[in-house]
């Protein structure tokens, strides 16, 4: 997130990059096909610059496997003998796709580094406004609890010495009513 807090500007940014892969892609599949090379997820890549993963996107998948379509239904030409001109090419694309997987791999390894370093400074950012807002909403909420218990335990006192209270007079009011009684069978 930017400074300003507004993610907006870098949304668009994004979008923007990402547009930019994507036509740079597809772009690069009717080179492959124009030119009668061998339309592939890695070669589209290769020759986009972007990554194998957005080849396999559901944005560019379709049109790389129509580009493969294609190129098996055509006729394809007399296949040539293989020369030593042709085995040390191979040999250098070889050569030059394992650089190019140690470079990936580089890139992928500091890009890995820097998500984990952003995600820390958000985090710290998070502990010290966030955590503190949060630790002073919870304290008020537990003085707030605190407080109706008191009040509960103490209407819950007051409440036990009125039933102890009634207990009484009603134990006494039995005893009175029981001579009463007494007294009324005893003088008729």
């Amino acid at each position: 997130m930017n400074r300003a807090g507004n993610p907006a500007p870098l949304a668009l940014a994004r979008a923007r990059i990402s547009a930019d892969k994507r036509q740079r892609a597809l772009d690069a599949i009717t080179t492959l096909e124009r030119d009668g090379h061998p339309v592939t997820h890695t070669t589209v890549a290769r020759t986009a610059g972007v990554s194998t993963w957005l080849t396999y996107t559901d944005t560019i998948r379709p049109h790389v496997q129509a580009a493969q379509h294609r190129q098996t239904t055509r006729p394809t030409p007399a296949a040539p003998t293989t020369t030593s001109s042709t085995t040390a090419t191979l040999r250098t694309e070889l050569e030059l796709a394992r650089q190019e997987i140690k470079q990936l791999r580089r890139e992928r390894d500091q890009a890995q580094t820097a998500v984990r370093h952003h995600l820390g400074r958000q985090l710290d950012a998070l502990t010290t406004h966030d955590l503190t807002t949060r630790i002073d909403e919870l304290t008020h909420h537990n003085q707030h609890l605190a407080d109706q218990l008191q009040q509960t335990t103490t209407r819950n006192h007051d409440l036990q010495q009125q039933i102890t209270t009634l207990e009484n007079d009603l134990a006494a009011a039995r005893t009175s009513l029981r001579r009463m009684i007494r007294n009324k069978n005893l003088n008729p």
